[in-house]
């Protein structure tokens, strides 16, 4: 049996969702829950609703380096034996920890489980399931398929891997995920709809997506010694519609993604790998699929 769990939420000036995401985690009814809300310092709503609930939980409010920073500190303040890290605009939904600890308890070999999930609007609507797949640790350095809230841990990880990269400000997450693959963790998929994804305009990623690329390029040259093509040509996509880009006409669109990914991949690679000309070739000659932008960071 599971003794103890830990949730951590970090959080900024997230006042309009805050709430929201307390009660997702104190209706989970799990005995023993250790919950930590590291905020960086709100100057809206946050603290009056984080007072109201002094005696469910605890909080900390005061300037961090960054999220990573302010999830490190919860994990420092706590000592479930599984944890879970909410931000402060996502929901679990109901029986969501439940359905974790049995996994963990049936599966003791397990290291990470990670569920499904949504992405769900301002108004907790579903917009649509997010992208996830059965694990495999080669097609996660192409796709980051795992939703950070429906991802569960072992202590036992933070022990053997350490805490998030704090350098790090929009793919912490994933550069977790693929260390501990990289680390030969045990993961198991529980296919059970575990949490809700916020996606609107404000977000993070959504605001910066050129930035979030150039951070993964960084992250993947660190972490596995040269980028994935997947990854060079959503940065080439990125790049291209934050000019505004015509992509009406598909041969000059696919083309141009084509030509910047190349002078990317020498950029970071110093190579061009035959892979990359195999499917440029396919493209500038009319096989390009619908969607370029394939492997998308999405929060």
């Amino acid at each position: 049996m599971i003794s103890t769990v830990s949730v951590v939420t970090p959080s900024l000036n997230q006042g309009r969702f805050i709430e929201r995401t307390i009660e997702s985690v104190l209706s989970q009814e799990i005995p023993n829950l250790e919950y930590i809300v590291c905020d960086g310092g709100s100057t809206d709503s946050t603290l009056d609703i984080l007072r109201r609930y002094d005696h469910r939980l605890q909080w900390v409010s005061e300037k961090d380096k960054g999220q990573a920073d302010a999830v490190n500190k919860g994990l420092r303040k706590t000592s479930g034996e599984i944890i879970g890290w909410l931000n402060s605009d996502d929901v679990y939904y109901p029986g969501a920890i439940h359905a974790v600890c049995e996994f963990f308890s049936s599966h003791p070999e397990i290291d990470v489980v990670y569920g499904d999930a949504n992405h769900i609007d301002e108004q907790d609507n579903v917009i649509e399931p997010y992208y996830t797949e059965t694990w495999d640790l080669e097609r996660l350095k192409d796709v980051c398929y795992l939703c950070q809230p429906a991802v569960f841990f072992r202590r036992s990880m933070v022990e053997r891997f350490g805490m998030l990269d704090e350098r790090l400000h929009y793919c912490m997450d994933y550069e977790y995920w693929l260390r501990l693959g990289l680390g030969g963790v045990r993961v198991g998929h529980l296919k059970r709809v575990l949490a809700g994804s916020r996606f609107y305009a404000e977000t993070k990623t959504l605001g910066a997506r050129i930035k979030v690329h150039q951070e993964i390029i960084r992250m993947m040259r660190e972490r596995l010694g040269q980028v994935p093509d997947r990854w060079i040509f959503n940065y080439a996509h990125a790049v291209l519609e934050e000019k505004g880009f015509n992509r009406k006409n598909r041969f000059r669109f696919a083309l141009a993604v084509s030509t910047l990914s190349l002078c990317a991949a020498f950029r970071w690679n110093a190579r061009i790998p035959r892979s990359m000309l195999r499917t440029v070739g396919r493209w500038v000659g009319g096989n390009w699929p619908n969607k370029l932008f394939v492997g998308a960071v999405r929060k």
